[in-house]
């Protein structure tokens, strides 16, 4: 028997709640039926009464409670999960509901199962709720409010599918130190590579898309303690958060690995670009510049000087956050595969201005190795593994 909390604003979504916690009990699990209403009283009687969540708190403002009762419930429900008391989680909501539960569900470890049923499942927002963790948002189709012929089935399925994650037995395997690694479509020769060599010394890699996501997916990763080694070598995600791009990764892009210790090695891959959407689509600011359109969906700018000497002051403010080991590796011949001699971002003075100001700010004790080739050059790609499995004590 497994046990699935059920978050649920039951002063206004009771009836709802209370049938996916019959159904769970109809498969043989315990429900833990846990109330996050903001409102009035509940409509149904929980296992876990709000005041457990918040004390006698009270509130005027529905906005100020839903972000008081979402922080609450994402501390007692990772609490939950630290003792061992509860093996899942579901909620149902529209907007209240769904900030509250996800909230919750961003706080619980990957891997421990999470659904949230939603009116914005489909939404454009249904990333934000999701954040960097593996909640599953499933649509509600109408609102959810009491039960009727097309909400029945739903429910009946959301806890169908809740049951079937706890019921879910992982298969063995052997579990081997884990390395994250970010690329992009423009380094992926140059991860591919270093990828197997790493993976030949018996270690498993994680590559992570510097897409934004995937950056910010990879720091939290790396918060939990799992990575043994970061393989940083695309960290063209800043150069959208500086400059406005659509594939920012937020302000603590690199700080995780830094701050935690775990030995890195960083390469300002593809920072030669600023992403963004279709042509018509970049900012007017940025008429005039260098563009190269990676797909119909897709523009790529070339970072100026100006740019590349933020930038490189930025990398190093980073870098310097190492507590552990770290080694910074730079290719003269092109920071991406289209900044190569020859290709259409290839810029030698605003790489120059990239590499000498981060290499001017970084601290005395930071290892700069430089290379006259590419990034995606063999001889970069085994350089930056063996640099990497050395600091690792291979």
């Amino acid at each position: 028997m497994k046990t699935i909390a059920i978050l649920g604003t039951l002063d206004t979504k009771g009836e709802e709640h209370a049938y996916v916690a019959e159904l769970i009990r109809a498969r043989g699990h315990k429900a833990l039926l846990i109330d996050v209403g903001t409102q009035g009283a509940p409509t149904v009687l929980p296992d876990v009464p709000r005041t457990e969540l918040i004390g006698s708190q009270t509130f005027t403002d529905r906005g100020e409670a839903v972000a008081a009762i979402s922080q609450a419930a994402a501390a007692f429900c990772a609490k939950l999960v630290a003792e061992g008391k509860i093996d899942g989680i579901i909620s149902l909501g529209g907007g209240g509901g769904t900030a509250i539960g996800t909230s919750a569900m961003r706080a619980l470890p990957v891997g421990l199962p999470k659904l949230m049923v939603s009116t914005l499942a489909a939404s454009e927002n249904a990333p934000v709720y999701m954040g960097v963790k593996d909640v599953t948002m499933m649509p509600s189709i109408v609102d959810v409010a009491g039960l009727n012929r097309i909400s029945r089935p739903i429910f009946a399925n959301a806890a169908g599918a809740i049951c079937g994650m706890v019921e879910t037995v992982v298969p063995a395997a052997e579990d081997k130190p884990v390395i994250a690694a970010s690329m992009f479509g423009n380094t992926t020769d140059c991860v591919n590579h270093a990828k197997g060599l790493l993976e030949a010394a018996g270690y498993e890699v994680l590559v992570f898309h510097a897409t934004g996501t995937g950056g910010r997916t990879m720091e939290s990763l790396i918060e939990t303690g799992l990575v043994a080694g970061v393989l940083d070598l695309t960290t063209t995600e800043w150069a959208d958060e500086h400059i406005g791009g659509i594939l920012g990764a937020g302000p603590t892009r690199l700080e995780a690995a830094a701050r935690a210790g775990v030995p890195a090695v960083i390469a300002p891959g593809c920072m030669d670009m600023v992403n963004f959407g279709e042509p018509d689509t970049v900012p007017a600011k940025f008429a005039g510049r260098t563009f190269y359109h990676h797909n119909p969906q897709v523009t790529l700018m070339r970072t100026s000087v100006d740019e590349c000497l933020a930038l490189g002051k930025l990398l190093a403010g980073k870098i310097n956050l190492s507590t552990g080991p770290v080694r910074v590796l730079l290719p003269w011949d092109g920071i991406s595969m289209i900044s190569q001699p020859d290709g259409p971002f290839h810029d030698g003075a605003a790489d120059e201005a990239l590499f000498d100001t981060l290499k001017t700010h970084l601290r005395d004790d930071i290892a700069v190795e430089e290379f006259d080739c590419a990034i995606n050059a063999p001889q970069f790609s085994k350089a930056a593994a063996k640099a990497l499995l050395g600091m690792l004590g291979k």
